[in-house]
């Protein structure tokens, strides 16, 4: 079994997440910018219902994602960023031009092929295998590559490791460090940057 990898390269990364923007794919993209900004692992993703992101009583979105991690069976509040609604944005705006407006109960990310159904983990692994083939990422990358994309980025932008185990709910410092794929280049980073 292959290493699954974070995507580094920023350049990459922008059009790995606008692949679906620029094909009018909203399903798409949205379960692209939830992965990268939300860390949680695809089958939660995938479970995600629209009652859970969106307000119906307020008619807006939630401030914060409440739900029960399916692998650890832990509480996790994540807070909804700016680049999450803008996705769920336009994905419902389809949703409602298509089906009306979506039902608290339907899932997000909806099956095109089994009605009333999620995507299943492998096409949604085939959706992000996709936007990586067409970015020019190379390595191995998988729906698990979205939430090591934030622990790496979040780690790159000063996010102490500790808090990146309380988000990803690691059990120890070693998993998350594994997590974070840091290399020699890395690494090398550190050493050129500081000057004593």
């Amino acid at each position: 079994m292959s290493t699954t990898y974070p995507i580094k390269d920023k350049s990459a990364l922008e059009r790995f997440k606008s692949y679906y923007l620029t094909k009018k794919n909203p399903r798409n993209y949205t379960l692209i910018i939830v992965g990268l900004n939300t860390a949680l692992r695809i089958g939660d993703i995938l479970t995600l219902k629209w009652k859970d992101l969106y307000n119906y009583s307020k008619n807006c979105f939630k401030t914060h994602i409440f739900l029960i991690e399916q692998k650890t069976h832990k509480d996790s509040i994540i807070a909804v960023n700016d680049s999450v609604v803008f996705s769920l944005t336009l994905l419902l705006q389809q949703q409602i031009l298509l089906n009306g407006f979506p039902l608290p109960d339907e899932y997000i990310f909806q099956s095109r092929k089994k009605s009333g159904m999620p995507l299943s983990r492998y096409q949604a692994y085939r959706i992000i295998k996709e936007a990586a083939i067409h970015s020019g990422i190379e390595g191995h990358i998988s729906c698990h590559s979205l939430r090591k994309t934030f622990g790496y980025f979040a780690w790159k932008q000063g996010i102490p490791p500790a808090m990146l185990m309380s988000i990803y709910n690691h059990s120890s410092y070693q998993i998350t460090k594994r997590y974070l794929c840091i290399e020699q280049e890395d690494r090398d980073e550190v050493f050129r940057k500081i000057k004593i």
